[in-house]
């Protein structure tokens, strides 16, 4: 076995490196495409309400957008 030594900075770098290529692969593994499970805007306010982490802004915006979709009014 060979020992390599490199500096501390780029060992982290490529541990860092290592570690987004992995997610990425986790990621692209799942259909992050797919459409959503429910096609009632209901559900879906209501499920990003109960969280409480979304203010009545976004929330807003979010149902405008809902009822612009073509994947909701079908």
């Amino acid at each position: 076995m060979n020992t390599i030594t490199i500096p501390k900075k780029e060992y982290k770098e490529l541990v860092e490196t290592r570690m987004r290529y992995d997610f990425l692969c986790r990621s692209l593994k799942d259909d992050i495409f797919s459409p959503p499970p429910t096609k009632n805007t209901g559900a879906v306010m209501k499920s990003f309400k109960v969280t409480g982490k979304y203010n009545a802004k976004f929330l807003e915006s979010l149902e405008k957008g809902l009822s612009r979709s073509k994947y909701f009014k079908s």
